[in-house]
């Protein structure tokens, strides 16, 4: 087929693609380069180009044609649902066949793979995780890297650990491009990556020795359509009436951002109360409701939605009108991101950031989560060389320090790095040597810091803020926009309406979040000494408790991280905190299955108070339990006490069997307080500033409940998470 009978096969696959019926449409200069290089010159390319710019037709485009002269079906891999579902309804507008492999299907995946092999599909959609599942890596990733006709890496930023989203599942992307067959074409996109993270991701695209360089096209990163803005606002509270007052007033149908799960539940919950249609979208969504929300969204039948970063990437609302953060991500590049959903196909969208004191802490949160310092990771490699069979995730825990989310990271760098391999029942060693890159660690630690700073500097910048993201960015094009508050003038007050500052003070001031007993002990404890395992008997569980709020909470959690965090003064408990512990504790006996609510069944009444001694924050703790006894008029029967060779500040913020390993035999009940609480006839009610794993509560109620306690209700300050 001729240079021009091809430029037209692909211009009407793109007017399918986009529904044009009037002939016109024609791909743009660096879309067809890039369709020409994968089709007819078979290499390898990278296209860096803004959001809405049409990455997803270059490789629709490039499929179809290829398919028409017989080749293998596209392999995508794509990191989120959202973004997958998007790209199955583009594919089916171009008439191409798509199908996915994801956690979402798990039913489909024999009926998918049967399809694939028997050449009815023409778009295969696989979500990284599944590259190192071991029998997809092993059974259907070779047959893949065999048979495909076009290899598409989606946001492939997240390659590079240089970027703001590196996601170790994508590295082992790096061996199926080693082990595609000669003159298989490889597209990777992305729409934020910065000069370094370009770099990275076109070296690794060289895998599998093509001789070629990858062809790098990367545009300017301007969105004509954006008006970007900032909204200093005093507290939480004015931050959701602001919101509640103006949300009608923004065009469209758009998101709302969050830092946090609770946050974004919180905010939710609050505009539902105030007559918006909004729902919240979350990484604790079940996947129905996700798919129903994303649907409200795409139809307009919700203002709003209340989103975490899981709705990110690429997912593709071309009108949606507006963009608002309550809080600021890290990352000027990640902000780019997720303000890149508005805008794609209208003339204007809004997007405004209203920055709060919490998103430092939540910030120094997520960087605790960084790749582990060299002796847990050797410790790690240790473990799994001397086991005699694979070890889960959770027979590791109890051997290593490290929260299953980091360990289980770690072990996914290391795979890639070829130290251990994931294999059915878990993981294994290969004995393969391997050094700790420190110096490359603590430059991306400072990266992310760099980041962070950049976050701030964006907020605070008196110059063009579309300027400044471009910037960052390192695009060479970036000017000043003249449409963001700062080129053209703020476009919204900071006023709110008094009617909704007093609600939100409201719901922000309403104290109280459910507490979850521990029912069950970690997997892997007699492996450590500890002759514990299954059900916690009933007899020895607490009750289902009480915190007054979370740390990650824009409400109570402004309010209780100075007074929790480190480093704070210890000192007696604040008159406004034992105020609403005691409003929690008057809803909490008032309320459903309360001791107050006359249902039958319902607990007995607290007797007595006990308090968790601390290292820390004895005076806290002391004066909150003194404060609870002489309110509800029973006694402080005593302390928890942690034992004379014992310190709860060596009990590692750690996965549940580390910090079970810790705890036993550090906690002891006096013989005076056994006597007490065994003496009390009654439940009592367990006192502590602080819960993250809950096993804390867990082993001091235990041993309560052991000393004649008839019951134990935990009742702390907070909720770390």
């Amino acid at each position: 087929m001729s240079e021009e009978n091809l430029r037209a096969a692909a211009d009407a696959v793109l007017a399918r693609l986009t529904g044009d019926t009037t002939g016109t449409a024609r791909l743009r200069t660096d879309q067809w380069r890039a369709v020409e290089a994968l089709v007819v010159e078979r290499r390898r390319a990278l296209v860096v180009q803004r959001t809405g710019w049409g990455k997803s037709a270059v490789y629709f485009v490039a499929t179809a044609l290829l398919r028409e002269r017989g080749e293998g079906p596209t392999v995508i891999v794509s990191p989120l649902l959202a973004l997958m579902r998007n790209q199955v309804e583009a594919a089916e507008r171009a008439g191409v066949r798509a199908r996915t492999i994801n956690s979402a299907n798990t039913e489909e995946w024999d009926t998918v793979h049967a399809e694939v092999a028997a050449g009815e599909v023409d778009v295969l959609l696989v979500s990284p995780e599944r590259l190192n599942n071991p029998d997809f890596r092993d059974q259907v990733l070779p047959k893949l890297a065999a048979t495909t006709g076009l290899l598409v890496v989606d946001e492939a930023h997240c390659i590079s650990d240089w970027g703001h989203d590196f996601r170790p599942d994508y590295r082992r992307l790096r061996t199926m491009l080693a082990e595609l067959p000669p003159g298989v074409p490889v597209l990777a996109t992305t729409a934020t990556a910065n000069a370094r993270v370009t770099a990275d991701v076109a070296e690794q695209l060289g895998t599998g020795g093509t001789g070629t360089d990858a062809l790098v096209l990367r545009g300017p990163l301007e969105r004509e359509s954006l008006s970007l803005g900032v909204l200093r606002l005093p507290d939480a509270a004015h931050r959701l009436a602001w919101l509640d007052g103006h949300l009608h007033e923004l065009p469209g149908s758009g998101i709302v951002y969050t830092l946090t799960v609770s946050a974004a539940e919180e905010v939710a919950a609050f505009l539902r109360q105030r007559g918006h249609t909004v729902a919240s979208y979350t990484g604790r969504t079940e996947n129905a409701d996700r798919e129903a929300a994303e649907a409200d969204l795409l139809g307009n039948r919700v203002k709003a939605l209340v989103a975490t970063s899981a709705l990110g990437m690429g997912f593709d609302k071309p009108d949606l009108g507006f963009v608002v953060h309550l809080g600021s991500p890290s990352s000027p590049i990640a902000y780019y991101q997720q303000v890149g959903r508005a805008g794609r196909g209208v003339e204007h969208a809004e997007v405004l950031l209203l920055p709060g004191p919490e998103d430092e802490a939540i910030w120094r949160y997520f960087s605790s989560l960084a790749f582990p310092p060299e002796e847990q990771v050797r410790r790690t490699l240790d473990v799994l060389a001397s086991a005699d069979r694979p070890l889960s995730l959770p027979a590791l825990e109890p051997l290593v320090e490290l929260r299953r989310s980091r360990l289980e990271m770690m072990l996914k760098v290391l795979d890639v790095d070829g130290a251990v391999r994931r294999v059915r029942g878990g993981w294994v060693s290969t004995g393969e040597p391997w050094s700790y890159d420190a110096e490359r660690y603590a430059w991306v630690a400072r990266q992310r810091e760099t980041e962070q700073r950049a976050m701030k500097e964006y907020a605070a910048t008196s110059g063009c803020r579309m300027e400044f993201l471009r910037r960052q960015l390192d695009d060479t094009e970036a000017a000043p926009c003249g449409r963001c508050d700062n080129c053209a003038g703020p476009r919204f007050g900071t006023d709110v309406d008094p009617a909704a500052l007093e609600a939100a003070r409201g719901e922000l001031g309403r104290p109280g979040v459910e507490v979850e007993p521990r029912r069950m002990w970690p997997t892997g404890l007699p492996a450590i000494g500890l002759d514990l395992k299954g059900r916690v008997p009933p007899g020895e569980q607490a009750a289902p408790g009480r915190a007054l709020g979370r740390l990650s909470d824009i409400g109570w959690g402004n309010r209780l991280r100075p007074l929790l965090e480190q480093p704070s003064q210890d000192g007696p408990v604040p008159d406004d905190v034992a105020a609403a512990v005691v409003s929690v504790l008057a809803d909490w006996a008032r309320g459903p299955g309360g001791w107050a609510s006359g249902e039958e069944g319902a607990p007995a009444r607290p007797v007595g108070v006990v308090t968790i001694g601390s290292r820390t924050r004895p005076q806290l703790i002391r004066s909150l339990g003194e404060r609870i006894a002489a309110v509800g008029r029973i006694p402080l029967l005593g302390t928890v006490e942690y034992a004379d060779e014992a310190s709860d500040t060596r009990v590692p913020r750690s996965n549940s069997a580390q910090r079970l390993r810790a705890l036993h035999g550090a906690l002891t009940v006096s013989e005076p307080l056994a006597e007490a609480v065994a003496a009390a006839g009654g439940p009592v009610l367990l006192v502590d500033d602080v819960t993250e794993t809950g096993w804390t509560l867990a082993v001091a109620a235990r041993l309560l409940r052991r000393a004649g306690a008839q019951g134990v209700m935990p009742l702390v300050l907070a909720v770390r998470g």
